[in-house]
């Protein structure tokens, strides 16, 4: 399991990668948009069918303030806040897991994978059989 300040450090890098220049970082607007999109009817009963509750709506609205609140600062400040906000919600959300958390992010790819198809096998064992004319 990965620790608080390890997890920070991840997901700030994939997030500075993610949105490499201001104009990749959200908009007020976009935000509001994505709360308000959270309220309407259709949203909660897809929730409430899939996962037997209400959508949970207040991280959104926080995204929303802590954009407000951000407004003054320079779109190169505002920038990094916005990628420390993000870095530390995803990071707490990976450290307290969820019910829904399944799998563990891979620091490193799989060895033999994926695996050679059958026809692939079989290709190379007709090369080896072929009689070589001399």
């Amino acid at each position: 399991m990965v620790d608080y300040q390890e997890a920070l450090q991840q997901e700030t890098q994939r997030l500075s990668a993610e949105l490499p220049t201001t104009e990749d970082v959200p908009s007020c607007w976009k935000l509001f948009d994505t709360f308000f999109n959270c309220q309407i009817a259709v949203s909660q009963v897809k929730s409430l069918y899939r996962y037997g509750h209400r959508s949970e709506c207040s991280q959104k609205w926080e995204d929303v303030k802590f954009c407000l609140s951000n407004k003054t600062l320079s779109e190169d400040e505002r920038r990094a806040a916005w990628i420390q906000h993000r870095a530390e919600w995803w990071a707490r959300r990976r450290v307290e897991r969820s019910s829904e958390d399944v799998w563990d992010i891979r620091t490193r790819p799989l060895e033999n994978y994926p695996p050679p198809s059958a026809s692939h096998s079989i290709i190379e064992e007709e090369d080896e059989v072929k009689p070589s004319i001399v």
